[in-house]
């Protein structure tokens, strides 16, 4: 997770860029955009969080133990993950 300095950080830098392209108008408070946007990534955080825990759990049940960090255990982890994606609706199933 991200520190709250950095989290901070990074809806500053974006909502500039946002406001920069004139992709949002600042016709509110410039403190609600910035907490709406620290909502949507600390939303998607916890989503990207939970797919993780779902697909370590999977690759615990295998009877054969894989080592982490293993090139065996970084392709399952990497299915397993799209897997994720496409069950929770984060992602195409091409």
């Amino acid at each position: 997770m991200l520190s709250e300095e950095k989290f901070t950080h990074l809806t500053h830098v974006l909502l500039k860029g946002l406001i920069d392209r004139d992709l949002v108008d600042i016709t509110e408070e410039e403190g609600k955009i910035r907490r709406e946007i620290k909502r949507i990534i600390g939303n998607e955080l916890k989503i990207g969080e939970d797919m993780d825990v779902a697909v370590r759990k999977k690759l615990l049940s295998f009877s054969k133990k894989l080592v982490e960090g293993s090139p065996e255990w970084e392709v399952l982890y990497k299915k397993f993950f799209r897997e994720e994606e496409i069950k929770r609706g984060r992602a195409s199933s091409r």
